[in-house]
């Protein structure tokens, strides 16, 4: 791949890499204090490893997106993109979205991170493709969210399926930032 992918510069170091990593292990951290203090929370030996494998990969994908443009809205716009996919497996996988995490209709939101995974291989990562990664993820959230809609779901459900389409249409503006060249600021 070229040094400079689409607007982006041959920088590749990223300040934010100390705080994301560091947060990531605050937050996988976070249950086991609050374990000393309360009953409510009460994760096993599996939850740990499972945020641990959910937050390790978020944070290497966001990495890996860093390295790939030094461009400032490619940045934030993959950052948007990871955090949309992160919560929405941790919803998912914590109390599911529609109905209980034990619901099979929870499977459809797999279907939106495979696209946005092989849109994103398709389009080699470079931010023009990306733009159409994230469209295509946020048609299939909304897609869900029309699903959710016919079998009478709650409007407060239906909306929480929308921020999500959201964050993948800021996301895929961010990426058309990026694709002319211009920087989050610009």
């Amino acid at each position: 791949m070229a040094a400079n992918m689409e607007g982006g510069s041959a920088k590749r170091s990223n300040p934010l890499s100390l705080p994301v990593w560091g947060t990531a292990a605050f937050l996988l951290l976070l249950p086991a204090v609050a374990m000393q203090f309360t009953t409510e929370v009460n994760w096993t030996g599996s939850d740990f490893v499972v945020m641990g494998v959910l937050l390790s990969l978020a944070c290497g994908v966001y990495e890996l997106a860093t390295r790939l443009s030094g461009n400032s809205a490619y940045r934030l716009a993959a950052g948007i993109a990871v955090l949309a996919g992160f919560l929405l497996v941790w919803v998912n996988l914590a109390v599911g979205i529609i109905g209980s995490e034990d619901n099979s209709a929870n499977l459809m939101f797999v279907g939106v991170l495979a696209i946005g995974v092989v849109a994103s291989i398709v389009a080699r990562f470079r931010a023009s493709g990306m733009v159409l990664a994230m469209v295509a993820m946020a048609v299939a959230q909304s897609a869900i969210a029309g699903f959710a809609f016919y079998v009478g779901s709650e409007i407060g459900l239906i909306v929480l399926i929308e921020i999500f389409a959201a964050m993948w249409l800021l996301s895929a503006w961010l990426f058309q930032k990026a694709a002319r060249g211009q920087s989050f600021a610009g």
